[in-house]
Parts: structure tokens; sequence; C-alpha cells
């Protein structure tokens, strides 16, 4: 039997997924992290983007939008604590690009240092879930 590795990646509001997998790559702080069974224990943050998760049971690649937040690997159990996570499939374009138009609107319309650091964290975010969003259409 093939080594898998428990994945579970949840957010405030629901936990968006929960399995076996062979493979979980993600954005991590300092770059992209590729995770196989009996990694490394491990605590870092995560950027905004892509947490890709080959499965166990078909082989088939899930896909979550994260929008930042914090990764716990064990040996056998990958959690992802997302700020805010997304399925793949619910991902919405137009509504990412009508938020991302908002943000920019806002950073322009910045009157001090708090709201431009929002503005551009929220643009920030928005960016990479497109990028995501975009990536995962062309493995469709």
């Amino acid at each position: 039997m093939a080594a898998t590795i428990h994945v579970d990646v949840v957010s405030a509001e629901a936990s968006i997924f929960s399995g076996e997998a062979k493979f979980v790559a993600l954005p991590g702080d300092a770059g992209e992290l590729g995770i196989l069974p009996r990694h490394t224990p491990l605590i870092t943050r995560i950027k905004p983007g892509a947490v890709r998760i080959e499965r166990a049971d078909n082989g088939e690649e899930e896909f979550v939008f994260v929008a930042g937040g914090i990764l716990e690997v064990q040996p056998g159990v990958v959690t992802v604590l997302a700020d805010t996570a997304i399925r793949g499939k619910d991902l919405d374009e137009a509504k990412a690009l009508d938020a991302r138009k908002v943000a920019e609107e806002a950073l322009k319309n910045a009157k001090s240092d708090i709201d431009l650091a929002k503005a551009t964290s929220e643009l920030a975010v928005m960016a990479a879930q497109i990028a995501a969003l975009r990536k995962y259409r062309q493995k469709k």
C-alpha cells in the first residue's frame, strides 16, 4: 500500500477538505512547499494562493484557494488553518474581478497608512484568487 498523509483544510466558516492524500503543495511564506507523507514536522505561515492536494483514493487533484493562514505538518497529518478557504469549483472569476476593482479603487482613495495597508492586502488576496482560479481552470 502506498504511503499517504491525512489532510485537513479548514477555515473559520467550515471544513473545506478532509481526506487522505499522496502529496500536498501550497504557497508558504518563503515559497512553494511540497509535502509528502512522513514529512518533517513544520509550522509556517501560508500566503494567499492555491492548495493542491493529490488525493489518495482516486489520484485526482483537489484544489482550494486560501487567503493566507497557518500550515502545520506532522509526519501523518497536514493541517491548513486558512483565514478564508474556497473550493476551486466554487471560485467565481466575475466576483473576484469585481472585488479586485473595488480594492484598486480603495487603494487610489486611501487617506491613511491603515487604509493603504488594508487596500494593498485586499488587492493581493484578489490577485492571488484570480491567478489560482485561472490555474484551476487550465487543469480542468
